[in-house]
């Protein structure tokens, strides 16, 4: 395997100068630019990129958090990231939190990212005020997608919660219901996810608008998962006077009520109409109501914004700086899970 010293000896040139010629820096001459390059044509050498970046002060990669790979939006909003980078010549380097409060503190120490990163992205993850002064520190340029957390000199894309969950409530208003459950997620989740209260807000809010109070029997919080959505709908029914209407703070929570319904003998939409917010992959093929959110979109605009300062060629023309956040639209989609109360 030819290496940079065959190349040198070939040249008759420090391997320095090897390393300036190949990267195209200006402090080499052409004459001695011509021999580099048909020694190392000769020889059949190329730069390691690796190598060419970190020698420029960079290691052309960036962090990726995330709370779960597993969930659905968050895996379509690495994928679109990752394509993103790809595509701009930088490396994704991921971290999946798995859900545990202890490995999200081990990230965030400086140690951790300090000289191997070139930016940070954090997905939907809350940060307390110690690691905004970690990050501070690490003087990475960085970027937020649907965070509840505010960093200083970060943009941020994400969707308004509150809204998606007033239009997915009031949907369900405007077809007569009135006895609406809500379930959400578990605020006691070791990462403190923020987005389910947000939700819960956006729900209260369509209530009160319509006259009426929220029940709290009705609202019933559990993991942000199918399995939540089935336990928190199994507990609704427990409860006896069972909603006619169920909004759900997630896809996968809707998909989980669709599950605990259907072993419990009701019919959907006929018995209980079920609404949630994502737009999940299957959300079409089960039928399900919801509040789309463009997940991919997401990850696409903040990979832009966060690569605009590090200067790579993304092919666009530069995104909105760092101040207010970029809150993308979300759109009601109505399908065959949800329809008028059978006493109208």
């Amino acid at each position: 395997m030819t290496k940079i010293d065959d190349v040198a000896r070939l040249a008759g040139v420090s391997t320095a100068t090897v390393s300036r010629a190949l990267r195209g820096l200006p402090t080499v001459s052409a004459a001695t630019r011509r021999r580099v390059l048909a020694a190392a044509e000769q020889l059949q050498y190329v730069i390691s990129p690796s190598a060419s970046r970190l020698a420029g002060g960079r290691t052309g990669t960036v962090a990726v958090v995330v709370p779960r790979i597993t969930r659905w939006f968050f895996g379509v909003v690495v994928e679109a990231v990752e394509d993103f980078f790809h595509h701009a010549g930088y490396d994704l380097l991921l971290h999946n939190l798995g859900g545990r409060e202890q490995n999200r503190q081990r990230l965030l120490r400086a140690a951790n990212l300090h000289k191997r990163v070139d930016a940070i992205m954090l997905v939907a993850t809350p940060l307390r005020a110690a690691d905004l002064t970690t990050l501070a520190a690490l003087d990475l340029p960085g970027v937020t997608i649907s965070s509840g957390t505010t960093v200083p000199g970060w943009p941020c894309v994400r969707i308004d919660d509150v809204a998606a969950a007033k239009t997915a409530t009031r949907h369900l208003l405007d077809l007569g219901h009135r006895r609406i459950a809500h379930i959400s997620g578990d605020p006691d989740d070791e990462l403190a996810f923020t987005a389910h209260l947000d939700r819960r807000r956006g729900y209260q809010a369509a209530l009160h608008d319509a006259g009426l109070r929220p029940d709290p029997s009705l609202d019933v919080e559990s993991q942000f998962d199918i399995a939540g959505g089935t336990r928190a709908t199994e507990e609704l029914l427990r409860r006896g006077d069972p909603p006619t209407a169920i909004f759900a703070a997630c896809d996968e929570m809707a998909m989980g009520a669709l599950t605990a319904l259907r072993d419990a003998g009701l019919r959907v939409p006929q018995d209980v109409s079920v609404i949630g917010i994502d737009d999940h992959a299957l959300s079409g093929v089960l039928g399900l109501s919801t509040i789309a959110q463009p997940a991919a979109e997401q990850g696409r605009l903040a990979a832009k914004m966060l690569l605009d300062p590090l200067g790579a060629r993304t092919g666009e023309p530069g995104m909105i700086a760092p101040g207010s956040p970029v809150i993308l639209p979300t759109r009601l989609v109505v399908r065959e899970s949800t329809a008028p109360p059978r006493a109208h």
